[in-house]
């Protein structure tokens, strides 16, 4: 089955502090997205507290899956809404519409 992309967007949530502890486990997450192949890209935003991951999955269910077992999410460290998405770019003709 081919994997659709599906962007992660994660919020701290107020009042809740980040440990080192947090970080290296959902880098460690993050690492194995990407030995999995599932992890497009990531990184925290600049100008807002939380970040983006945008991911490889089979369906919506199998991302909000991925999303809830980020050591973030699990920790109550970040909330995390998932969306579809789809990447537009020269290869595709910008979705057909260049």
């Amino acid at each position: 089955m081919k994997h659709r992309r599906y962007v992660i967007l994660l919020d701290q949530i107020k009042g809740v502090k980040t440990t080192e502890a947090h970080i290296r486990d959902h880098v460690q997450f993050l690492k194995e997205l990407e030995d999995n192949g599932r992890l497009e890209l990531c990184g925290p935003f600049i100008d807002h507290k939380g970040g983006m991951v945008i991911i490889k999955a089979e369906s919506l269910e199998d991302a909000k899956e991925i999303a809830l077992s980020d050591p973030f999410v699990k920790s109550g460290v970040r909330s995390c809404e998932v969306r579809s998405w789809q990447l537009s770019c020269k290869e595709n003709n910008h979705l057909g519409m260049a």
